[in-house]
């Protein structure tokens, strides 16, 4: 399959898992909600065709608990000391394993339009770099062609600048980038309340499992 689709999550722990969220959820509630995400998330990547679906997940011993989330995924444990150095390693092992395109994305946008993947690779036929940028400076997908591990080790994640740097280092790099149309995740409870509007407008067969969550906790 000359196309990998990537969605990196870790195994959900309530006190662990998504903490901005608390309050106004509960820890058990934050850690729920998130598996609702990545179950999303996941149905977002079954509707992709002509991909090779993989999970890569932390922690390294939480083998057991992805395979039964997702048995018709392969699975990769990351591998590196920051989540920059994670993707990269993702990246290098994707795309020298028989992959023409590899597109990395979260697992935190649970509404994200399922043709923005089909529109990651197909970007990939003229870009180097296909970005999907998030209103808050980060971003929810990133793809390559080949390695470049300049875009993920030498950018400080986490912050508010994080696509302006990738895109910074790309030209740097003399790579061109394709830019996806901008979308959101949801860390905060301001991200909250914006799903909560966003889903009141959706079919409920449309991020159902955070649809389900949602409707009976808040």
């Amino acid at each position: 399959m000359p196309n990998a689709l990537i969605v990196v999550a870790k195994r959900p722990v309530p006190g662990q898992t998504k903490t901005r969220l608390t309050p106004p959820l509960s820890s058990d509630e934050a850690a729920q909600l998130y598996e609702g995400f990545l179950r999303d998330t996941l149905d977002l990547i079954r509707c992709t065709p002509n991909v090779r679906p993989i999970l890569a997940y932390l922690p390294q011993d939480a083998d057991d608990y992805f395979q039964t989330l997702a048995p018709d995924f392969d699975l990769l444990p990351q591998q590196g000391d920051g989540l920059g150095a994670r993707l990269d390693n993702i990246f290098t092992y994707c795309l020298t394993h028989g992959h023409r395109r590899a597109v990395v994305m979260d697992s935190d946008s649970p509404t994200l339009p399922a043709e923005f993947l089909t529109r990651a690779f197909t970007a990939l036929d003229a870009a180097d770099v296909v970005l999907g940028p998030c209103d808050d400076g980060g971003y929810y997908l990133i793809g390559l062609k080949r390695p470049a591990p300049r875009l993920l080790r030498e950018v400080q994640m986490s912050t508010p600048n994080v696509a302006r740097d990738t895109l910074a280092l790309a030209a740097e790099a003399g790579l061109t980038v394709s830019q996806l149309p901008t979308w959101y995740d949801v860390d905060t409870a301001a991200g909250l309340d914006r799903l909560c509007a966003e889903l009141g407008t959706l079919p409920a067969n449309r991020a159902k499992h955070t649809h389900a969550f949602l409707a009976t906790h808040l």
